[in-house]
């Protein structure tokens, strides 16, 4: 996951610390004193261990609202912007769910709690594999992360519910509206390199794609093609 920025205990994942709940806890308090309403979300959130998802110099600043490093030179996004974008998703449990740009996996695991199924893609060979062990850490069993080229989007599972993607396009691809079902909910960035984005709903009715500006973000661009190393 490219992580982006908005602009303006459980099983295998409990440290065993103390504070470890209180952390996750006071996380979802402040997202709701943000204006995050949605009970599922706020509750996914809280049940996800955001520092099982970050490599160990970073454990300390897992709870803070804030997009940090890891591997591959990428950063998993801020838990607010997380927490909005799942929140605008409106996912359900019968939704299939293409995720384009895994990154540590984060976003995947608290919409696995959420949908019947996510299937995620980053071009990393080294993401999809650490997000793969992160998911069955937590028995995640009904999402699946892969290696491929997020601009192809993912035909042999779709057609999806909703899709989300975590870096930016200049424009939406075609093979992306046409894997997403009739009523179903698309939300990517939009913009150009190295400038403020639109973070952008759209829904397709009957043929059309409406557009919705959810909020500004600054992240990086999506790239095609996988990863040669890593």
């Amino acid at each position: 996951m490219a992580g982006q920025t908005p602009e303006g205990d459980d099983g295998a994942g409990s440290t065993g610390l103390p504070d470890e709940a209180e952390a996750r806890a006071a996380l979802v308090l402040a997202l709701r004193r943000r204006g995050v309403g949605a009970r599922d979300v706020l509750a996914a959130i809280e049940r996800v261990p955001r520092r099982l998802f970050l490599p160990a110099r970073h454990h300390g600043l897992a709870y803070e609202d804030t997009a940090l490093p890891i591997e591959c030179g990428q950063t998993i996004t801020a838990p607010s912007l997380v927490a909005f974008a799942v929140q605008a998703l409106g996912l359900s449990k019968d939704h299939a769910v293409l995720e384009i740009g895994t990154g540590s996996g984060y976003q995947a695991a608290i919409m696995g709690h959420l949908a019947a199924r996510v299937e995620t893609l980053d071009r990393f060979s080294t993401l999809t594999t650490l997000a793969t062990r992160r998911f069955e850490a937590l028995r995640l069993e009904s999402v699946r992360a892969r290696q491929s080229d997020g601009l192809e989007g993912f035909k042999q599972k779709g057609p999806f519910d909703r899709i989300i993607v975590t870096a930016a396009v200049e424009s939406i691809p075609d093979c992306w509206v046409q894997q997403l079902k009739p009523g179903g909910l698309l939300i990517a960035p939009v913009g150009q390199m190295n400038q403020v984005q639109s973070l952008i709903k759209f829904q397709k009715t009957e043929g059309i794609m409406t557009a919705e500006t959810l909020m500004q973000v600054r992240t990086v661009m999506l790239q095609a093609g996988l990863a040669k190393k890593l």
